[in-house]
């Protein structure tokens, strides 16, 4: 329980960390994609907001224990196994759901795209806090 508990805490914090630093890059460096927000479809209003801000300690638990049960399929540094980590997820994870997400909601693909991209970055941070954390 403790290699899962412990990592998927400290990989939560890290990512919940990361989202904030995504969402001002992205206001300051693609602020054409950060307007698509601005759409009544995205709201953050009631209980919503508090289950936006819980998505990174749900993920990084989730992903904990996919570590803890797979870490002995990937090989290499502890970087290259977390990397290596991150590409899987997002394989068959991330990928199937932006692509169920784009065929039925009115979404652009740049906004699906980076969802896709920041899904296997997520992946690919918490897989890396995994293996160093959890390598055996």
């Amino acid at each position: 329980m403790k290699k899962i508990l412990v990592p998927g805490l400290v990989a939560g914090v890290i990512l919940l960390l990361a989202s904030y630093a995504a969402l001002y890059l992205t206001v300051k460096f693609f602020p054409w994609i950060a307007e698509e927000y601005y759409n009544p479809m995205f709201s953050l209003e009631g209980d919503k907001a508090a289950m936006f801000f819980m998505h990174p300690f749900i993920l990084s638990f989730g992903l904990a224990w996919f570590w803890d049960r797979f870490k002995g399929l990937f090989h290499g540094n502890f970087m290259w196994r977390g990397f290596e980590m991150g590409i899987v997820y997002g394989l068959i994870a991330t990928l199937p759901s932006t692509w169920m997400t784009f065929s039925s909601i009115a979404v652009s693909l740049q906004i699906v795209l980076t969802w896709f991209a920041y899904g296997v970055f997520q992946a690919v941070v918490a897989g890396i806090v995994f293996a160093y954390m959890n390598p055996e």
